[in-house]
């Protein structure tokens, strides 16, 4: 029962910010990959709207890949557990 009541506190706790290149864009999304989160810089009005999309998109598609990675290690750690169970 610890087990699982210590993957979920795991899996509700996850939360992944990147920010681009140029540090214009953060993304903060939880562990389900939805966005919590999202900061530009003011700078980002010097900028066409095809490039701030993809800046916006490659962003937030990175903050997605570590909380898929930060959810991956709390999965792991369960079926673990139940190895030793």
């Amino acid at each position: 029962m610890n087990l699982l009541e210590e993957a979920l506190a795991g899996l509700q706790s996850i939360t992944a910010r990147a920010s681009s290149e140029s540090d214009q864009v953060t993304a903060e999304v939880d562990g389900n990959g939805t966005l919590t989160g999202l900061w530009m810089d003011d700078s980002i009005s010097s900028l066409d709207a095809h490039t701030l999309a993809t800046m916006i998109t490659s962003t937030t598609r990175e903050a997605a890949r570590l909380a898929t990675e930060q959810r991956t290690r709390v999965m792991t750690a369960l079926q673990d557990g139940f190895g030793r169970v």
